[in-house]
């Protein structure tokens, strides 16, 4: 029965569309504590580059998974999963609603779906030997060309730039001997465990782009490479997964003297905006959503009292 399930509100949407904001004022109208879905705000010392919500902009609602890892850890969709439900349930006894707020959209569908990882064994020899194929030059590439051979529909969905996504395809395939496209579809057609709403925030493409363009010419503004000079000097190499995010790959191209800085920053903006293309790809894809076009609406309010209307209807609020 339906009401016997336990609530769940997500909030998603490509980068930059505006989430955090938004977040904020849902967690503090249904009282709701945020774990974080993003792969990269988890790390320490990565604040800039993941345009990590401070602790002033969280206004004393709970946050989780945002700065609790050092960027040497593991952290993976299996590692999610395994946090994010302990948090969920700390938050239900608390009486309150867990609100999953983030871009990484397997993530979201690893709790949602409550998808299955039981049947891979942590092979740590295989992943250590993919990362240092990666930290090679060309190495990302050639690992996706890997994929491609035993995984084509994978290899497509994910961007040669994604290294851990095609690690973690490449590592589920070595383990199981299946495709993880076929197995991410036979969990996707699941029954979710929870009452829940997924809303999908969107915008007008061509502001988000705009969005995107100034956001990164903000992080510059802000120190983004002293971020980086700064990790760089505590040891993070950029063979780690972490230092291969967007936004610390491309500085440390410059730093390395690859690039100049007017080239690592037209990467940086040309890659940022393909990686918000990907991630309107996958919300589209996704079924049972809430699309929440902001053209739409007039102002941040406008949108907090629709997305509430909503969460009324399926009866996660009174």
């Amino acid at each position: 029965m339906e009401s016997a399930k336990k609530p769940l509100i997500i909030l998603t949407g490509s980068t930059a569309v505006g989430k955090t904001e938004l977040s904020i004022g849902l967690a503090k109208a249904v009282g709701g504590e945020i774990i974080s879905a993003d792969s990269m705000q988890v790390y320490k010392y990565m604040d800039i580059g993941t345009a990590k919500i401070t602790k002033n902009e969280m206004s004393g609602v709970p946050h989780f998974l945002v700065d609790e890892l050092m960027p040497d850890e593991e952290f993976n969709v299996v590692i999610f999963q395994k946090k994010a439900k302990a948090y969920m349930e700390e938050i239900y006894n608390r009486g309150h609603i867990p609100i999953l707020v983030g871009g990484t959209g397997f993530y979201i569908q690893s709790v949602l779906y409550d998808i299955d990882f039981e049947s891979e064994d942590d092979d740590m020899s295989y992943r250590r030997d993919l990362e240092a194929k990666a930290a090679n030059p060309g190495g990302a590439k050639m690992l996706h060309e890997m994929l491609l051979a035993v995984d084509a529909q994978a290899a497509a969905e994910i961007h040669e730039n994604n290294v851990k996504k095609v690690i973690r395809a490449l590592e589920f395939y070595h383990k199981t001997g299946q495709k993880i496209s076929e197995h991410n579809k036979t969990q996707r057609e699941k029954q979710s465990p929870y009452n829940f709403m997924y809303f999908v925030l969107e915008h007008d493409r061509q502001i988000l782009y705009e969005r995107i363009e100034k956001r990164i010419d903000k992080m510059l503004h802000a120190g983004l490479i002293d971020e980086v000079r700064q990790l760089l000097s505590m040891g993070y190499t950029k063979s780690l997964v972490s230092m291969q995010g967007l936004g610390y790959k491309e500085i440390i191209d410059y730093l390395d003297g690859k690039t100049t800085l007017e080239e690592a920053v037209y990467i940086l903006k040309r890659d940022t905006r393909h990686f918000a293309k990907r991630q309107m790809t996958w919300f589209r894809r996704e079924k049972c959503v809430c699309h929440v076009e902001k053209q739409n609406f007039s102002d941040e309010n406008e949108i907090l009292k629709y997305m509430l209307e909503q969460l009324k209807e399926v009866h996660i609020i009174a």
